[in-house]
């Protein structure tokens, strides 16, 4: 996943990026360049969907792994992997998780994993960065993009080191073969096509 810029001690925004002299660089930044590991457990990845044409749901996915590559100093060669188990879907409602597990939307039986497989990564300026990839659900494989915005990197109480970052995209989840859905009759449907994927994600630096 691409690596951050983020506020020097001057108070500047720091940025690195492919075509970035050597000197230029911020040496925090390429200290960050290593191997990491989502932590699940202080993570989130999660979605919300507009329901009946009135309210928001929210959920999210409990089983996931990933694996970054963060390059600090040429941002372009940072790389992201991740897995999530659908079958670990959360929305608040076991009625609607059986649903959306069912034939109707995820078929969790055949398809039990979603995956993303990143192929590009940019730096936009500041603490804003896009990762783009394949994502692939329901045994289909479409690009996305994914903006991110750098939280920081610090060491725990128990030693490890981690940096955060959040991210946003949006997908209709029709273009994956998702096209259930229900006619109110007030006009409109039941289940908004497009969908917002949020993520909240530290990341453990491996050893």
């Amino acid at each position: 996943m691409g690596i951050f810029g983020r506020k020097s001690s001057t108070g500047d925004l720091a940025t690195s990026t492919a075509t970035t002299p050597a000197a230029r660089v911020n040496p925090e930044l390429a200290a960050l360049t290593g191997d990491y590991t989502l932590d699940p457990a202080h993570s989130t990845i999660g979605f919300v969907a507009r329901h009946a044409m009135v309210t928001n749901v929210k959920g999210g996915f409990q089983d996931f792994e990933g694996t970054l590559h963060l390059d600090g100093t040429d941002p372009s060669r940072s790389t992201a992997s991740i897995d999530v188990r659908m079958d670990s879907i959360d929305t608040g409602s076991a009625d609607r998780d059986g649903h959306l597990k069912s034939a109707d939307f995820f078929k969790t039986d055949e398809h039990p994993a979603m995956t993303f497989r990143s192929t590009k990564a940019e730096a936009l300026g500041g603490d804003a960065y896009r990762i783009t990839g394949d994502l692939t659900i329901l045994g289909t494989t479409k690009p996305l993009a994914i903006d991110l915005e750098f939280n920081g990197a610090a060491k725990d109480p128990f030693g490890n080191e981690r940096v955060g970052f959040e991210g946003k995209a949006e997908i209709l989840r029709s273009e994956w073969g998702l096209t259930w859905n229900a006619a109110l009759e007030t006009g409109g449907v039941l289940v908004s096509d497009k969908i917002k994927l949020v993520l909240d994600i530290s990341a453990i630096r491996q050893a």
